[in-house]
């Protein structure tokens, strides 16, 4: 009886924020100027990288992917979101739901996966460096970029594939303001135990699993920092992780709150406000945070900003 009433909508309808005009431009405004700001300093970051010899180590090719990653899953949700807010009808087809659902969790699990070989890649520099060389070749650094996207597209894919196969039959309005997964899982009529299985297990998986490398990396870096006799020799040790362990603060202190929760603890208008964080503005941080709190990254940009300004000058 269900299969014959089931039809696939054609769109979905997001709720969003509000219906109130003013607030949606200025909410509209503001969330431009975050984007933009993603981008730009994202994209500065990466070219930065690039250009600089002095930061041409796994560290900051790591960096790069990561920054790489903050535009792609932002641009995956945030045009759209900025689209709807001028919109009298903010839908969307089930086409374009699928594609958004399948690169935000793409490139949010495989953000996850660069964190941790971040991660590594400073226990390696600081616990083994005489063996940093090679515990952090050019391919053992490929192979990890490699697993991460690889990784973030399979489990987006059985993300997507057992969630467009459930029956829509009551509505097609998402309470939220892109296609998340938990917010789909609302609408269905049928029973959603294996869709709710497969997220608690293959993210529970990926981010349990990098969050337990990055915990057990930066334990054995906070060892190795205690046994440094001098308190200026710790004190420099330790800065070059202050970057990486904000950035991996922010990002998993949402994702584990997110996905990591039984399904009837969800509250779908809780969760809209915390996923503005993680999905638009969070982006906009890592450059900022690598920027100001890394001496390296400081230094490249004030280099690149005397060369220009002398060139300018001549």
């Amino acid at each position: 009886m269900l299969e014959s009433n089931y039809t696939m909508p054609t769109e979905f309808i997001f709720v969003g924020f509000t219906e109130y005009l003013p607030l949606r431009i200025t909410l509209f405004l503001l969330f431009l100027i975050v984007y933009t700001l993603t981008v730009v300093g994202n994209m500065g970051l990466m070219i930065l990288v690039k250009i600089n010899s002095s930061l041409q180590i796994p560290m900051y090719y790591f960096l790069s992917n990561l920054s790489f990653l903050d535009i792609s899953y932002s641009t995956a949700i945030t045009p759209k979101m900025l689209v709807n807010f001028l919109a009298s009808k903010k839908s969307i087809s089930s086409s374009g739901c699928a594609i958004q659902m399948f690169f935000f969790a793409c490139f949010a699990d495989a953000e996850c996966l660069i964190l941790a070989a971040m991660a590594y890649d400073r226990y390696a520099a600081i616990c083994n460096p005489l063996l940093y060389s090679t515990l952090m070749s050019r391919r053992v650094c490929i192979c990890f970029i490699v697993l991460a996207y690889f990784s973030g597209s399979v489990t987006s894919l059985v993300h997507v594939c057992f969630t467009f196969r459930l029956p829509f039959c009551d509505s097609n309005r998402v309470n939220h303001f892109f296609c998340d997964i938990p917010p789909l899982l609302a609408l269905s009529c049928a029973d959603t135990h294996i869709n709710e299985l497969l997220l608690f297990v293959l993210c529970g998986f990926i981010q349990s699993s990098t969050f337990i490398v990055i915990f057990i990396s930066y334990f054995c870096i906070l060892i190795t920092v205690l046994s440094i006799k001098s308190p200026r020799g710790r004190s420099k040790t330790f800065s070059t992780c202050a970057s990486h362990l904000i950035a991996v603060t922010l990002f998993y202190g949402t994702l584990l709150f997110m996905y990591l929760r039984p399904m009837t603890s969800y509250s779908l208008e809780t969760d809209k406000v915390i996923a503005v964080f993680y999905t638009v503005v969070f982006p906009m941080f890592n450059p900022i945070i690598y920027s100001f709190r890394n001496k390296d990254v400081k230094n490249a940009l004030k280099k690149l900003l005397e060369r220009n300004w002398t060139f300018q000058m001549n």
